[in-house]
């Protein structure tokens, strides 16, 4: 959130890196605790025989899309935010380099880049939590089984 600075979590490939590596370590974790048990996360117990292999299906893939939840609800975030302040901060630039009486009204996109920027602040904060709680969930579940 400085100015003329660069935010590495606005791009896709650094919050991927992220994810995927916590989600390796993960399952490194899972092993060690459970060795072979740890397969049983795609099979809950009390499933009818002849829907096991839809339901491990299912479960496999959903297991494999944490990797890119994570990835994508960070890089969104961050991404949206700041295209929105660019977006605010050229406005109000335009209506400032006006040379006439609108000049004066960019004062207010300014008013509102300043309450955005603080936004996007907490945000970046909440965004940091919401990614540490699910890696917290997903750790939990794999030393947790059910």
């Amino acid at each position: 959130m400085i100015p003329y600075s660069f935010t590495i979590t606005s791009h896709l490939a650094i919050t991927f890196y992220l994810s995927l590596s916590a989600f390796i370590g993960i399952n490194i974790i899972a092993i060690k605790k459970n060795n072979i048990a740890v397969f049983n996360l795609f099979l809950p117990k009390g499933v009818p025989i002849f829907i096991i292999p839809a339901l491990v299906l299912i479960e496999l893939v959903s297991y494999i899309a944490r990797v890119f939840s994570l990835a994508i609800r960070l890089f969104a975030n961050m991404m949206s935010g700041h295209t929105l302040l660019k977006i605010l901060a050229g406005f109000s630039w335009s209506i400032l380099s006006v040379n006439s009486f609108l000049s004066l009204f960019s004062l207010v996109p300014t008013i509102v880049i300043i309450v955005v920027t603080f936004l996007e602040i907490a945000i970046a904060g909440l965004q940091a939590y919401v990614f540490v709680t699910l890696l917290c969930i997903y750790i939990n579940d794999v030393l947790h089984l059910h």
